[in-house]
């Protein structure tokens, strides 16, 4: 256990580190926001209009030079939502992707959402599923129009109480080929790099090539590359998981 010991501590060390470049980044924030309010109150306004400590909510960090977006869900929900539209299906699966892209797309296609946590909270439109991506509840061949976005790579590795399993991506990415029905679409995400890394218990990432193997033998329609900040064509190396895959897969009639 020395070398796991090492390891937490170090992690601990860089923990504090970024808490403590986090906390000067705070401070000036609040100190933005003390000047701010001074100013605003020193304005010339009626009485009713003037701020009071009791009625405070302060919102630290929002004034930056530009929204702030992480990359991966902007590009990655925005590029599967637009081609599941375009294919205009009659009812649409999706498998443990994030919740607002569900949301968002149930309005607009009949949407059934599988995972193995319950939603908190209930939409009209959208049809919710309790189930593992490693059992659907759906017969073989019977689903014409399926999404799992960035998903499979979590499958295995307990993160989010799902057992543990070496080979929980491969069983979760045969799952999905099983419901797939003859000719109905796949989306599919997960982030690539130049060989199979497992960072546990994050996630797992994959060589092009051993994707390429697992999506065996559906066919790929269209694929993307998000890679740092940028949705582009081909693949492009970055450190741990900047890089991206997304597909649009078909299944062989």
């Amino acid at each position: 256990m020395f070398a796991e010991t090492k390891w937490m501590l170090r992690n601990q060390i860089a923990t504090l580190r970024r808490g403590i470049a986090a906390w000067r980044k705070d401070m000036s924030s609040w100190r933005r926001f003390w000047c701010s309010y001074k100013e605003y109150k020193s304005l010339n306004q009626p009485l009713h209009l003037q701020p009071t400590l009791e009625h405070l909510y302060p919102c630290i960090g929002d004034d930056t030079g530009e929204t702030t977006i992480e990359p991966i869900y902007f590009y990655q929900d925005a590029w599967v939502f637009e081609r599941i539209v375009q294919r205009s299906p009659s009812a649409h699966v999706d498998v443990g992707s994030h919740h607002m892209f569900v949301a968002l797309l149930s309005k607009v296609v009949p949407v059934t959402m599988v995972d193995i946590r319950p939603l908190s909270l209930p939409l009209e439109s959208l049809h919710f599923r309790q189930g593992s991506i490693l059992d659907l509840p759906f017969k073989d061949c019977s689903v014409s129009s399926l999404s799992s976005l960035c998903v499979v790579e979590h499958i295995g590795l307990g993160r989010y109480g799902d057992p543990l399993d070496p080979f929980g991506t491969e069983k979760a990415i045969d799952e999905l080929k099983r419901v797939l029905a003859p000719g109905g679409n796949l989306w599919l995400s997960m982030p690539v790099s130049d060989k199979n890394v497992i960072h546990f218990n994050a996630g797992r990432i994959f060589s092009i090539e051993y994707v390429m193997l697992l999506i065996e033998p559906l066919q790929v329609i269209e694929q993307a590359y998000i890679v740092g900040q940028s949705l582009q064509s081909h693949y492009e190396h970055r450190p741990w998981f900047a890089t991206t895959v997304l597909f649009e897969l078909k299944k062989p009639q």
